[in-house]
């Protein structure tokens, strides 16, 4: 079973989604709209409905070169 975390910050269509990560780690790349959206790893957590999810917090933004 994936490890699942919640996403806080970044764009608005990825604020508060609920993504799986594996293996989990201290930073998450998530394509989104022609680049990525970073998030890094807090030491906060949240119940859900899905268990406890680390909560990863956005902190940049890569563009993919064409």
């Amino acid at each position: 079973m994936a490890t699942k975390a919640r996403l806080e910050g970044g764009p608005d269509d990825l604020q508060g989604k609920i993504v799986p990560i594996t293996p989990p780690g201290q930073e998450l790349k998530i394509p989104h709209h022609g680049g990525y959206e970073h998030f890094k790893a807090t030491t906060r957590h949240e119940d859900s409905s899905e268990g406890r999810l680390t909560v990863y917090e956005w902190w940049e933004r890569t563009e993919v070169a064409e």
